[in-house]
């Protein structure tokens, strides 16, 4: 049976929106000379990639403040004998090194740091290695994780619990690095000191702890893979450890380690049996869990939650959906288990290049809330999981946000849910389940463990389906409003004729959208350089019903003059 037939009974729903244009998002947003500092590739950025950092620091909770040190070990592009890493103004540089030990010198400009080597580092070379000693008090959080920096707090039983969160404020507020989303080191290790009645849990796995110095612990983690910087985190407390095994469809066997509070450690067990079964419905959608090797992770945090690679931070109470709500009434599962593992996937292993082109992990997580939905409860309820995500899109920016700037529309949500139905919608433009899965695993597979723009994305869609969607995706991406279909009906006896056409940004748009009846629902092929006609058999003004279930469009009415 053809793929709308199937669902229109449950979903052929009509909405109606406003017409009322809406000016350039970006115009007038001003940029700083830091924007492009954090945000712009310049030279001395380029010519260099991190290879590895090897972090190292020790906590003082009492002063809540960090000391600590990062050797940078990079690739040589190009020669220079200067380059950029980052690190916030208020935190203190206390020397950056050679590995001889020779002292470089540094100057700041905001967040930047411009280290100044006495010879020329030249790319016949290869590599080379820089170590930055510093220190300092990290911004707090106000209202973590949406605003980034340290959350000094107590658990309920009075044990110090601190986390960190920086996605969009970025890694440089704790630690210095190169802070650009478009370089990754290939591994990274972690050692991190803290008093020895508590924890510290970190991403990758946990090669040892040990004790430094009196009543000091120095927990030492290995990240083996790739991973974002504002990935990167700690989770200081007092927790309880239990471990499972997931086995992937080759038989494989995936660590699963789970850090709570000890109070909720029952509570933990019982809540957390739904990862396995949700690991394995991404494994049958994308493919095997991307951090193998590192094992999968929760850790129970104070903060809600965050995709911190391999080391999911949860604080979603044990509840279902979010804090207890946002699914319907009759699902159970936890929001930010499914959303946050969903990271995994996309952000954490396919990864964008620009902080303005975010919604390519968050529009496609949150595309995979309402797939995890359907391979649970059936393709009807993941679209009134979709119709959910819909009232919360604002139509206020476009997808895309502003380049080089350290700039995202991502506090707007439309790259969430607008990147969700995006996706809902090309794949209903295509109507082939065989062609659109395949070509979404075939895609993440391709950039699995890379980086990706949203050209590749767009690029990636037309030579696998063989089509041209260009103008699609930049009325949909590059402008803050979807395409509004404006149609008239006139009654001609028992036939209804559809006169139908394009109201949009794009010249030349010309997406397919099914409308008609439950039973027949007819595919058009509307443009927004003329009307066009339909007559459809048999049917009423009243019965007529454009499939907003399937497309994100506005529609409207145009009614006759009397």
């Amino acid at each position: 049976m053809h793929h709308f037939q199937q669902l229109l009974i449950f979903g052929f729903l009509l909405f109606s929106f406003g017409l009322s244009g809406q000016p350039d998002f970006y115009d007038g947003i001003p940029i700083t000379r830091a924007d492009t500092l954090r945000g712009k590739l310049r030279f001395e950025r380029t010519c260099y990639d991190v290879g590895h950092y090897d972090l190292r620091l020790e906590l003082d909770i009492a002063h809540q403040s960090i000391r600590g040190s990062n050797r940078i070990t990079y690739r040589i592009n190009q020669d220079f004998k200067k380059l950029q890493i980052d690190l916030f103004a208020n935190m203190v540089i206390d020397d950056i090194l050679l590995d001889d030990g020779q002292k470089l010198t540094f100057n700041r400009v905001d967040n930047a740091v411009f280290v100044i080597f006495p010879r020329l580092q030249k790319k016949e070379a290869q590599t080379g290695a820089i170590t930055v000693l510093y220190h300092g008090q990290p911004i707090i959080a106000r209202n973590p994780p949406w605003d980034g920096g340290f959350s000094w707090t107590q658990d309920p039983d009075k044990n110090d619990w601190v986390v960190v969160s920086c996605e969009g404020i970025g890694a440089s507020l704790w630690w210095p690095n190169k802070d650009h989303l478009s370089d990754e080191p290939d591994s990274m290790d972690i050692r991190i000191t803290v008093p020895n009645t508590l924890q510290a849990i970190s991403n990758g796995r946990l090669v040892e702890q040990r004790a430094t110095a009196p009543g000091k612990t120095t927990f030492h983690w290995a990240v083996s893979y790739p991973i974002n910087n504002y990935n990167v985190t700690l989770n200081v407390g007092n927790y309880a450890h239990f471990h499972e095994i997931y086995q992937a469809l080759d038989g494989d066997s995936l660590d699963l380690d789970y850090y709570v509070l000890p109070r909720n450690l029952a509570k933990a067990k019982e809540h957390f049996k739904m990862v396995p079964e949700m690991l394995r419905i991404y494994e049958e959608y994308l493919g095997k869990y991307p951090f193998w090797k590192d094992g999968y992770a929760l850790v129970e945090t104070p903060t809600l939650g965050m995709e911190h690679q391999g080391a999911i931070s949860y604080g979603n109470k044990y509840q279902r959906g979010y804090l207890g709500g946002r699914i319907p009434d009759d699902m159970k599962w936890d929001y930010i288990i499914v959303h946050e593992s969903g990271h995994e996937y996309w952000g954490n292993s396919v990864s964008c290049n620009d902080l303005a082109e975010m919604w390519l992990h968050e529009g496609f997580t949150t595309y995979m809330e309402a797939l995890y939905v359907e391979k649970r409860f059936g393709e009807y309820r993941a679209i009134e999981y979709l119709l959910d995500q819909r009232r919360n899109i604002q139509n206020s920016a476009p997808i895309v946000g502003k380049m080089d700037m350290n700039y995202s529309p991502m506090y707007a949500t439309d790259q969430y849910y607008k990147g969700s139905w995006f996706l809902h919608t090309l794949r209903h433009v295509i109507d082939d389940d065989c062609v659109w899965f395949g070509m979404l695993q075939a895609y993440y597979r391709k950039y699995a463990l890379s980086h990706v723009t949203t050209q590749e994305f767009i690029d990636f869609v037309q030579a696998y389906t063989g089509k041209d969607y260009s103008d699609f995706f930049m009325q949909y991406l590059y402008y803050p409003k979807p395409p509004t279909l404006e149609y008239s009906l006139t009654q001609k006896g028992k036939n209804l004729m559809v006169k139908y056409k394009w109201k949009v940004d794009v010249s030349r748009f010309d997406m397919p959208i099914v409308v008609g009846n439950l039973e027949k629902p007819i595919k058009i092929y509307p443009n927004n350089q003329e009307w066009k006609t339909l007559t459809i058999p048999r049917m009423k003004a009243k019965d007529f019903q454009v499939a907003t279930s399937f497309f994100y469009v506005n529609t409207h009415q145009v009614m006759k003059r009397k």
